[in-house]
């Protein structure tokens, strides 16, 4: 690990002007690559002190042995120059999105004498006209399809084109009409052209024309008694309707724009474009990437409009560029892009409308793709192992942690302490195993002690089960454990319900191979001191800190730092993650629940049954209160004692101010009302 201060620059030597910098690792490897406006104080800010830098940063400065940089004179030359040696150097600090697969265009090779309608993926190449993308190659086939009756452009390769024109034969689409059959020269080389520039033409958004001159040829024909003819031209329009259909119209105003959207958490984001030209999306894609780089939601969205654009010219960087949030200079992102295109290009977030509307399709399905890619990931027996491996090399295991339980603790400002269990067998969720606690052994804030209490109980159970081998008999419950079933399994049953006396292990019988706690070296030390205290030491013990993604053991004063791009790492993240949604929807339950309390939960023998009666009756807390005892008797199953002790409580309890919903804002009012 390099110390920054062995290469830092003096302040004189960095200019002031716009530049790009280059980080070097000490085998002289670019490792990263970033633009400034201000170029001295962008890269002073990298040697500032270690404690104060992100931890992906302070990664990056302590990976590099040395920094260099280029003056250019203007920031829109800084964001080319920066785009350029991304892709020539691929730095490893970089965010760097990938295709989630290779997606397929259909292009005209325009390039050619005569130009070819035809399948292509990979690269781009240069005098090829391209369309898309699109989800699959069929797709194109089925449009090509329709497209060719009117447009009957070459499709075929160039061998099947040689030996077409050495034999005078044309191949079976010419002599069904879909294509022209440049080959035995039924057309010109120009008039094929021109076939090619239509298609194009079509292709790119310009319909209302071509359709409209064939409902004209068609009438004219049909007038002249060309019934044929115009039955020929008839289909034709009706080709071009149907391939237009295949791409609804989401933007009225014919609007050719490119929109983005990103979903992201703290270690990866996706990235979904829509393509919309002439009103219509006539493509679609979507990238991963993993974010090793200190960047926001503006960051990653340059990145992806450098990555779109850096190498399209005219009419291939659309009109308009829809984003969810702006680049840090969007001036010269914005001309960058103009340069591109060779016209101006409105670079903005849509703030009502249609266009906003679409925004949010695409950011559904920006979020699906990321949820997708994660369980892809999370559900390859093969990384799973490989994850498993690393952690147990990582940590000094003896063998591959195949069961792992993570703790997370849960409140808000000191109330309602909460803690959750998630366990993981073999790399994947075992929600019927999720457990849930109440830290009920003191009053207010302290995770370090709430984690103790929570280890410290968890493994009393597994104790005592543990001395019933093969009995499994009831025992009282720990104080304050509620089992609650993940959302979608069966509810399991409680603790001591005698319907587990089967000869099956209760849910805390079985003992993981390591636990994994929710923070750094304090909530460590507490989750090891509780299993010293049981006498516990055959269960290895870890925690992960969140913002600086290290694991931490117990009596180290150093954490453990996993590989970025380690699957036992995000093995670990995933775990811990799971635990803290568990813990915090169960907290946030908890104090829903305690905000929606009623006056009629001390009604002694007044089951939620007949409360709910009651309200229902009324209408509202408020109105059953105004009630003689009477008329609460004509609630069905209320009799007169139970309405006298309804009257007396409600009597009793002044009406409060309204509640409000911290989570929400709501406010809880009497007239809402029903009762918990």
């Amino acid at each position: 690990m390099a110390d920054p201060s062995s290469y830092r620059p003096s302040p004189g030597q960095i200019p002031d002007s716009p530049g790009v910098y280059k980080f070097r690792d000490e085998h002289r490897r670019v490792i990263y690559v970033g633009k400034a406006k201000n170029l001295r104080q962008r890269v002073a800010n990298y040697f500032q002190d270690l404690a104060n830098l992100h931890p992906r940063t302070r990664s990056m400065v302590t990976t590099a042995a040395s920094v260099e940089w280029t003056v250019v004179s203007t920031e829109v030359e800084a964001l080319q120059l920066e785009y350029t040696w991304i892709k020539e150097f691929d730095p490893r600090f970089n965010v760097k999105y990938r295709d989630d697969k290779s997606y397929p265009y259909l292009a005209v090779t325009l390039n050619e004498e005569f130009p070819r309608v035809q399948v292509m993926r990979g690269a781009k190449k240069k005098g090829v006209r391209y369309f898309g993308p699109y989800g699959h190659a069929w797709a194109i086939r089925e449009t090509v399809d329709l497209m060719l009756r009117v447009f009957p452009v070459r499709t075929c390769s160039a061998g099947v084109f040689k030996n077409a024109a050495r034999t005078g034969r044309p191949c079976l689409l010419g002599y069904i009409d879909k294509c022209s059959a440049p080959c035995v020269g039924r057309v010109t080389p120009e008039e094929h052209r021109e076939l090619a520039e239509d298609f194009c033409d079509f292709m790119a958004g310009r319909t209302g024309t071509y359709i409209r001159r064939l409902e004209k040829d068609m009438t004219q024909a049909a007038e002249e008694m060309e019934y044929e003819r115009a039955a020929r031209l008839r289909d034709d329009a009706g080709a071009l309707r149907r391939a237009m259909e295949k791409s609804a119209v989401v933007l009225a105003d014919a609007t050719d724009a490119d929109l983005i959207a990103v979903a992201e958490d703290e270690l990866e984001a996706a990235l979904q474009i829509f393509h919309v030209r002439g009103g219509r999306v006539r493509g679609q894609r979507g990238w991963v990437t993993d974010k090793v780089e200190a960047v926001d939601t503006s960051g990653l969205v340059e990145h992806a409009l450098q990555q779109l654009y850096g190498e399209e010219r005219g009419d291939a960087v659309p009109k308009e560029v829809l984003v969810p949030a702006l680049p840090e200079d969007t001036e010269a992102v914005s001309q960058w892009l103009a340069e591109r295109r060779g016209s101006q290009v409105s670079l903005r977030i849509p703030q009502r409308g249609d266009k906003k509307d679409l925004m949010a399709t695409v950011q559904r399905n920006a979020q699906q793709a990321l949820g997708l890619h994660k369980t892809k990931r999370a559900s390859d027996l093969t990384t799973r192992s490989r994850a498993l491996e690393e952690i147990a090399e990582a940590l000094g295991l003896d063998a591959a942690p195949l069961r792992i339980e993570c703790y997370d603790i849960s409140h808000l400002q000191g109330d309602d302490v909460v803690a959750s269990m998630v366990v993981f067998e073999d790399g994947l969720a075992r929600k019927s195993e999720y457990r849930r606690f109440q830290i009920k052994g003191f009053e207010g804030q302290d995770d370090v002690r709430s984690m103790h209490e929570v280890i410290g109980r968890r493994f009393k159970r597994y104790l005592q089960e543990k001395e019933r081998t093969g009995e499994w008999e009831q025992t009282p419950p720990v104080s304050g454990e509620a089992p609650h079933p993940a959302q979608g399994s069966p509810a399991p049953a409680d603790e001591t319900d005698p319907r587990e006396d089967d000869g099956r292990p209760k849910r805390f019988a079985y003992p993981p191979q390591l636990v994994v706690v929710d923070g750094g070296q304090p909530q460590v030390a507490a989750a090891k001191r509780a299993l010293d205290e049981l006498g516990i030491d055959d269960i290895a013990v870890c925690g992960l800190a969140k913002r600086l993604e290290e694991v931490w053991l117990p009596d180290d004063d150093d954490p453990v730092v996993l590989p970025r791009s380690s699957e036992g790492l995000y093995l670990l993240q995933r775990v811990r993650d799971e635990a803290h949604r568990f813990a915090i929807t169960y907290q946030r339950a908890k104090r829903a629940k305690r905000i929606r309390t009623s006056p009629l939960d001390d009604v002694a023998g007044l089951g939620e049954t007949r409360k709910q009666a009651l309200i229902k009756h009324f209408g509202s807390v408020k109105k059953l209160r105004q009630a003689t005892i009477e008329e609460i008797c004509e609630v069905p199953g209320i009799g007169r004692r139970t309405a006298e002790s309804v009257a007396v409580a409600l009597a009793s309890a002044a009406p409060a101010a309204p509640a409000v919903n911290t989570a929400t804002g709501e406010i809880m009012e009497e007239d809402d009302g029903g009762t918990s």
